[in-house]
């Protein structure tokens, strides 16, 4: 379920101080309930999950089709050298006890690279030739003591492609995208995870 962005800023989150200048564009309630300690296989199956594969029917196409499109114009290769309107990444501006800790599993299915690693948040990255992005996973408390995952993305277009390119998706990511990823992220939730 789509959540206003208050529910995001409202919360201590440390991403605050690394997205200043960023777009907040969406936060999303995931349905993974669960206990205070259950955030790591949250973190674990984001992390692990592959959109292009992972998703089925309309999200599925629109994966292929966006894929595509990423590779015949170049949109997914890293900026030019000329830094331009490209970012460097978070990572050089993260604080010094986020940089000494985890950063959190590393997302080879997802074209993310992990920032940080919280008891209660995780965040990763992408730069590409459209767009500096920021995803944030957080563990926030719910009914009768119980909690649950939030999706936060944050973006930041790289010039005049990438505020195009961002306008072009919208609706396709609040439409399709994320509401095929949260009904894939609860079935996954609901699997037992198996015993080592």
């Amino acid at each position: 379920m789509r959540l206003p962005n208050t529910a995001h800023t409202s919360r201590p989150w440390r991403i605050h101080e690394l997205t200043r200048g960023f777009r907040l564009e969406d936060v999303w309630a995931l349905p993974t309930p669960g206990g205070p300690d259950d955030f790591p296989r949250l973190v674990q199956l984001i992390a692990s999950g592959d959109p292009a594969r992972r998703s089925s029917g309309p999200a599925h196409a629109l994966w292929a089709v966006r894929l595509k499109l990423g590779q015949l114009f170049g949109w997914d290769g890293p900026p030019p050298a000329d830094p331009g309107p490209y970012r460097p990444s978070l990572r050089d501006r993260l604080p010094p006890d986020l940089r000494a800790g985890p950063s959190g599993p590393d997302a080879r299915k997802l074209p993310f690279t992990p920032l940080y690693l919280t008891g209660d948040e995780w965040a990763a990255e992408i730069i590409n030739r459209t767009v500096h992005g920021v995803l944030h996973l957080g563990w926030v408390p719910a009914e009768a003591g119980r909690y649950r995952g939030q999706l936060a993305v944050y973006a930041k277009p790289n010039g005049p492609l990438g505020i195009a390119y961002m306008a072009a998706i919208t609706p396709f990511r609040r439409l399709i995208v994320y509401p095929s990823m949260t009904r894939d992220l609860a079935r996954a939730w609901r699997t037992p995870t198996p015993c080592p």
